[in-house]
């Protein structure tokens, strides 16, 4: 194998690596993006069961409670 062939054969190898690495590089990016909305909606979600867990203790505490007599209309 002479000097050139050699010298070919490297700069096709790491030419193919530089090539890899860039899919690589957007590939990781793309995870990454959605990985980050993910999250956002993973937040939201948490977020979303608190409000409607604290309605829902809201709500039981509210039936438990007796029967009050409803205030008379204003008009009264």
């Amino acid at each position: 194998m002479t000097d050139t062939n050699a010298e070919e054969a490297l700069a096709s190898r790491i030419e193919a690596l530089e090539i890899r690495i860039a899919y690589q590089d957007e590939t990781i990016e793309d995870l990454n993006s959605a990985i980050t909305a993910q999250w956002k909606q993973v937040d939201l979600l948490t977020r979303k069961i608190a409000q409607l867990t604290e309605q829902l203790r809201e709500t039981s505490e509210q039936i438990g409670r007796p029967n009050l007599p409803e205030p008379p209309p204003p008009h009264y």
